[in-house]
C-alpha cells in the first residue's frame, strides 16, 4: 500500500479546487537527528556534494552495507532533500504480522535499482542531496508509544526541509506522520493506493490500529480531505456501504474494479502511472506500507516496493528531468 503526501498543490488533487500557491513558513531551527545530536551545521543542498548509489559496473551488488540503494546512512536530515527511512512497525495489524521486517528486505532488494529511470527522463541524485537515514526506533510492546515516537522523528526529519520516503510497517504507521506533516505544512492532500480505505472507527475497544488511520486523521484535521484519492479499493467487507464515510468527508474513491474494467494493466502497474501523474505536485513525503517477507520469501513484494519507492524519488520537487 502506497501513501503519497502533498501540501498545497500546483494542481488539485480530488475533488477539490484549483490550483494553489505553497507559502513556506518560517523554517524550524534545525533539530537533532534520529539517532545522534552530533552533527554538523546544515548546509544549503544546492551547493552540497550528491550521494550517488554505487553502479554495479564498478562495484558488485553483494558488496557495501545494506542501505536504501546502498547510499550513504546518516543519522541526521540536516543538509538532505530527501531520505529513505525505515519504520520496522507491526503491532497495530490484526492478523498477519511481519511488516516490521519490511524495510530491511526492501532496502536488500533495493541493491537491483540503478541511478536514471529512462521512461521518465528523471536523474533524481544529479539534483537531489539523498541518503537513508536508518529506522525509527519503535516500541514493539506499545503501539501508542511507538506512534509518539514516531511522531517526534519526523518532526525533526521535516523541520529540517527534508522529504521523507518511509519504507514500512503496517498501516497505523501513516497516522503519526501525517501528524508531523501537518504540523509543519498544514492538512496535507492524500493519494492513497490500496485494498481498505483504512478509515474504520475501532476494532476490540481501540481507536489506534492498522484499520484506522485516515479517520483518527480527519478527526485531527490532519487532511484537506477535497485533495485526497483512495485508489484500487477492492475485496469483502462488513457493510454494502463500506466506502461511505470516505465520500462523506469529501474523498474520492476509485475502486479496483473501475480501473480493471478500463484497462488490462494490472492495478500495481496503474500505479505507476499514478505516481508519475504526480509530477508537479508539492509532494513532500509518502509511504509504502504491508511488505511482510515472511509472506514472500522470494522478496519480490520488496523488490515491487523499492521500485516504487524510486519511483516517488524521480518526482520529487527540484529533480532533473532530461
Amino acid at each position: 500500500m502506497l501513501r503519497l503526501l502533498a501540501s498545497s498543490c500546483a494542481r488539485g488533487l480530488g475533488g477539490g479546487g484549483g490550483a494553489r500557491r505553497l507559502v513556506p513558513g518560517d523554517r524550524a531551527r534545525s533539530p537533532a537527528g534520529l539517532c545522534d545530536p552530533g552533527r554538523s551545521p546544515s548546509r544549503q543542498a544546492s551547493d552540497a556534494p550528491r550521494n550517488q548509489p554505487p553502479s554495479p559496473e564498478v562495484m558488485a551488488r553483494s558488496v557495501g552495507i545494506c542501505s536504501m540503494m546502498r547510499l550513504p546512512v546518516q543519522t541526521s536530515p540536516e543538509g538532505l532533500d530527501a531520505a529513505f527511512v525505515g519504520v520496522p512497525l507491526d503491532i497495530g495489524t490484526s492478523n498477519r504480522p511481519g511488516a516490521r521486517f519490511g524495510p530491511r528486505r526492501i532496502r536488500e532488494e533495493s541493491v537491483l535499482l540503478r541511478t536514471a529511470n529512462p521512461s521518465t527522463g528523471a536523474l533524481p541524485f544529479q539534483s537531489l542531496v539523498v541518503a537513508d537515514l536508518g529506522d525509527v526506533n519503535v516500541n514493539l510492546y506499545n503501539l501508542q508509544d511507538s506512534c509518539r515516537l514516531i511522531q517526534e522523528a519526523y518532526q525533526k526529519i521535516v523541520a529540517a526541509g527534508c522529504v521523507p520516503l518511509t519504507l514500512g510497517g503496517d498501516h497505523t504507521i501513516t497516522y503519526p506522520i501525517l501528524q508531523a506533516m501537518a504540523e509543519k505544512h498544514g492538512p496535507v492532500g492524500l493519494v492513497h493506493v490500496g485494498a481498505h480505505m483504512d478509515t474504520a472507527d475501532q476494532a476490540l475497544g481501540e481507536k489506534l490500529y492498522h484499520g484506522s488511520p485516515f479517520r483518527r486523521c480527519v478527526d485531527e484535521g490532519l487532511l484537506d480531505c477535497k485533495r485526497v484519492v483512495q485508489i484500487g479499493i477492492r475485496g469483502s467487507s462488513t457493510t454494502l456501504d463500506t466506502y461511505r464515510y470516505s465520500r462523506s468527508q469529501g474523498f474520492r474513491v476509485v475502486l479496483a474494479e473501475d480501473c480493471w474494467l478500463k484497462s488490462l494493466v494490472p492495478l500495481m502497474g496503474e500505479a505507476l502511472e499514478i505516481i508519475r501523474g504526480c509530477q508537479g505536485l508539492n509532494v513532500v513525503g509518502c509511504d509504502l506500507v504491508e511488505v511482510s517477507p515472511p509472506y514472500d520469501p522470494s522478496g519480490n513484494t520488496a523488490l515491487v516496493a523499492a521500485n516504487l519507492l524510486f519511483e516517488m524519488l524521480c518526482v520529487l520537487p527540484k529533480v532533473t528531468v532530461i
